[in-house]
């Protein structure tokens, strides 16, 4: 029997039907403009190596390409090393996997289908042994979804890559890692890249921990009338096991060791950090309470009772003074003064000041916008920070910049477009009234 709600009502149905078909039709026309924007990305790629002469050394060579990259990221407000990675997969997809895009461009497969096969099928070198692999993949992929796609083409890839399992796994080991992903509420994710049986392994000792964390909670005593044993619930211990394992994770690579009575301790007072606090005071500003969280510098706020915490375990602290209308670094002082320039050029800067680059500042080469060799002043308005990269493209391609007085650098691309990079607090600082006057002392 068929259940009336599954019969359409007269005349849903040719909508329902003239909707399927549109949404059919625009994803479609969306995979046909990743292969179009595949194609440019392509070109562009082949353009900055018709700029290369010659030999030399290959940071010299690889200039066009980093300035053609990073005049596309700052036109289309993307990240010039996005721009690049983007370029190198885009040379990539046309020139080693033209069945792939041709699917792409006549809209039988998804952008997604492609990044399964091109991930699966990057490793194998061989032409004749990749262009077998992308056959039976895009066959595949025209009737199966990315989710499915990944599985089947990851295992024909192996089947037929030339060399053998535990050499490519002794490749890939190679590229372990750990980095950090900043989320909203003051939280981040710590991600480790390792080989399969060590990450099982490490949770699979985290659940251990988790669980026997959870067990020590009930207390087990003996009935005063006989031995029947009678549990007792812990009372201020009410975290699910979940959390149990990031706190146990936590303890054991901030202590070394982690046990119920440890995890229980550090969370959450993180009692084996030591931070390095900025402190930053609106010149202005009434003393008092204030409701602006507090900030990992240049990552993500944290609320204000983690900040103190911190900061009573800090061995020194800045204090950054600042415009109490435009936000602007105006001083920074420290008990014990040291690289006072260098300070303040950390607090104003916060990462690299190349458009769209958030390189932290310690990874950073501090540079003269003006050289020195063309009398450039080591003043706080001829400095800024950046990174290797943005360092080399500024003084070897035909990229330039200026820097005016409240601290914005006026980049111009080689084909003349300006881009101004604003220091990072004049970007948030808000103001809504007029400012306050400033107390007495």
């Amino acid at each position: 029997m068929t259940h009336a709600a599954t019969i359409a009502p007269d005349g849903h149905a040719d909508q329902v039907e003239s909707l399927l078909c549109a949404l059919a039709d625009t994803r479609r026309r969306r995979a046909e403009l990743h292969a179009e924007e595949a194609a440019l990305l392509a070109a562009a790629v082949d353009l900055a190596q018709a700029q290369v002469g010659g030999a030399g050394p290959s940071t010299a060579r690889d200039i066009p390409l980093r300035s053609l990259a990073a005049q596309i990221g700052v036109a289309l407000q993307v990240t010039d090393r996005t721009v690049q990675r983007r370029m190198s997969d885009a040379a990539l997809l046309v020139s080693g996997f033209p069945g792939t895009f041709a699917a792409l461009g006549a809209g039988d497969i998804s952008a997604g289908h492609m990044r399964e096969i091109m991930e699966a099928g990057a490793p194998i070198v061989d032409d004749e042994v990749r262009a077998e692999f992308e056959a039976a993949a895009v066959e595949v992929a025209r009737r199966e979804t990315p989710g499915r796609l990944r599985p089947a083409v990851r295992m024909l890839a192996a089947r037929l890559h030339p060399v053998p399992l535990a050499v490519r796994h002794a490749e890939a080991a190679s590229a372990r890692d750990v980095w950090v992903r900043d989320l909203e509420d003051g939280m981040a994710e710590l991600i480790a890249t390792l080989p399969a049986h060590l990450a099982h392994g490490i949770r699979d000792r985290l659940d251990r921990i988790a669980r026997a964390d959870i067990d020590a909670r009930t207390v087990i005593d003996t009935d005063v009338g006989g031995d029947t044993l009678v549990p007792e619930p812990a009372v201020t211990d009410c975290r699910r096991i979940g959390e149990v394992r990031a706190d146990a994770f936590a303890d054991l690579l901030l202590t070394g060791h982690a046990t119920p009575e440890i995890s229980n301790a550090s969370w959450p007072a993180g009692e084996a950090i030591v931070a390095h606090v900025q402190v930053t005071v609106p010149v202005m500003a009434v003393l008092g309470d204030d409701s602006t969280p507090a900030e990992i510098v240049g990552r993500a706020p944290i609320d204000t009772a983690t900040a103190l915490r911190l900061a009573g375990t800090a061995s020194g602290w800045d204090r950054v003074l600042t415009h109490p209308v435009t936000g602007s670094v105006l001083a920074v002082d420290r008990y014990r003064p040291s690289d006072q320039l260098k300070r303040t050029l950390r607090v104003r800067d916060e990462h690299c000041r190349f458009p769209g680059c958030r390189m932290s500042t310690s990874r950073c080469d501090i540079d003269h916008t003006t050289a020195r060799e063309h009398d450039g002043p080591t003043e706080l308005t001829n400095l800024a920070h950046l990174c290797r990269r943005h360092h080399t493209l500024k003084h070897h391609s035909a990229w330039r910049v200026r820097q005016t007085p409240d601290g914005v650098l006026h980049w111009t691309s080689p084909t003349g477009r300006e881009y101004p990079d604003q220091p990072a607090r004049t970007l948030v600082f808000a103001v809504d009234s007029d400012p306050a006057p400033p107390p007495p002392f």
